[in-house]
């Protein structure tokens, strides 16, 4: 009968093993943490430093742009010709003034010089430590318009600026006709009048005779009409569209030393025919 064999087992080697890998895990795991702990502690430290360093630098910032270095000592304003620099000083010293300079509210200040009357746009900018420069650009008047309240300056695009003081040379009769409803029709209609009486001023004054006329009739743009003065009496003059010098300046020397007598003139066909007082 044969002899049963026997079993050894390796359970009993292998438990020092595992000990010792636990044992080599745990310092592992140790020296990782005191790694950490060496790095995470500066580091801290370091960001609350910098953390404090910052804070004292804003308030430090703040005290600074917040001082009598930065307070408004100077307005610098170019590109005005009509406008008031007194006015554009004003503006921008009222919003300056309770900041400074460096906490100025530039676009602010920008929006309220462009309501001003002859200011197209305007750009404001810091001139450290203690000033603030204004570019303006102005709108030009091209006509002096008859409205309900009286004479006013327009520009280009139609829009009505301020009163007009005076006659000017460079504008030096009155257009009259100025639709002032609000409607779709009203603006074009002006631009349109605007052009003709720019076509009037450039041929008249080509010729010389611009400073004969007072004022023109553009309510009818088909119908211009032109208004001189000759021996003491305004006399309306009827002109022909497509050829405005001409036809003003044959009516003019129909009409000379006989202004008393006529009461107007359409010059818009081949001959002036005159309408005389009386008929």
């Amino acid at each position: 009968m044969a002899k049963p064999r026997k079993t050894t087992t390796k359970r009993k080697r292998t438990t020092p093993v595992r000990s010792r890998s636990q044992s080599v895990r745990s310092l592992r795991r140790n020296a990782a943490s005191q790694r950490f702990n060496r790095l995470a502690i500066p580091l801290a430290l370091s960001l609350c430093l910098l953390i404090g360093i910052g804070f004292i630098g804003l308030l430090g910032y703040k005290s600074a742009t917040a001082s009598s270095f930065f307070k408004v000592r100077s307005v610098e304003v170019n590109g005005v010709e009509r406008s008031q620099s007194d006015d554009i000083r004003r503006i921008v010293t009222s919003g300056a003034e309770p900041t400074g300079v460096w906490h100025a509210d530039l676009a602010e200040i920008r929006a309220k010089i462009e309501k001003l009357p002859f200011v197209k746009t305007a750009a404001v900018s810091m001139a450290l430590p203690a000033g603030i420069r204004v570019n303006v650009v102005e709108r030009v008047p091209v006509a002096i318009v008859k409205l309900a309240g009286g004479d006013y300056l327009v520009d280009s695009e139609g829009v009505v600026l301020a009163p007009a003081a005076k006659i000017e040379a460079a504008m030096p009769f009155v257009l009259k006709g100025w639709d002032e409803s609000k409607t779709d029709k009203a603006n074009p209609d002006n631009l349109a009048r605007l052009k003709l009486y720019k076509k009037m001023l450039d041929e008249w004054k080509g010729i010389g005779i611009a400073d004969r006329v007072r004022e023109v009739n553009l309510a009818d743009l088909r119908d211009p009409a032109a208004v001189i003065e000759d021996t003491g009496r305004t006399i309306a003059i009827t002109v022909a569209k497509d050829n405005l010098a001409k036809s003003l300046k044959s009516a003019i020397e129909a009409v000379a030393g006989k202004g008393e007598k006529i009461r107007s003139v359409n010059s818009g066909g081949v001959y002036p025919v005159i309408e005389y007082m009386g008929n």
